[in-house]
């Protein structure tokens, strides 16, 4: 009976630890990084939250149809340590964000290598000091 008990708590022990792994995943697993994409529109939302950071923007299609796409970046804590501050980018911010294009073409999903404002600030994947006007 206690070995019953043992195993069963040393099972529900391995998943508990095996779930973090399985949530996290490589970039390259969910991003063609064959094919990269540009867009050009403005900030609907961005999320500082772990594993992942993600930028939502409002994109217009070639018809004036809005699409919403999402742009997963670097960890919270990479970005903020790289001087990336939550207020920077606020909804409504015009932005062009190049990036590879999602595996899954039936959802408007990126991964954002660089993000440019309209007024030439540029951010990388964990912030600022990543992008090409890093010192």
């Amino acid at each position: 009976m206690k070995q019953g008990i043992f195993a069963a708590l040393a099972a529900g022990l391995l998943a508990l630890a095996a779930s973090p792994a399985r949530a996290h995943h490589s970039f390259a697993a969910s991003y063609d990084m064959n094919q990269p994409i540009t867009v050009h529109g403005v900030i609907k939302e961005v999320l500082l939250r772990n594993p992942h950071s993600w930028f939502r923007v409002d994109v217009k299609d070639a018809n004036g149809k809005i699409e919403e796409w999402s742009f997963e970046a670097g960890t919270p804590s990479g970005m903020i340590r790289n001087g990336f501050k939550s207020s920077e980018i606020k909804p409504g911010t015009e932005v062009t964000i190049k990036g590879f294009r999602g595996r899954d073409l039936s959802q408007y999903r990126g991964m954002l290598r660089e993000l440019t404002t309209a007024d030439g600030k540029t951010y990388g994947l964990f912030g600022p000091q990543e992008g090409p006007n890093a010192k």
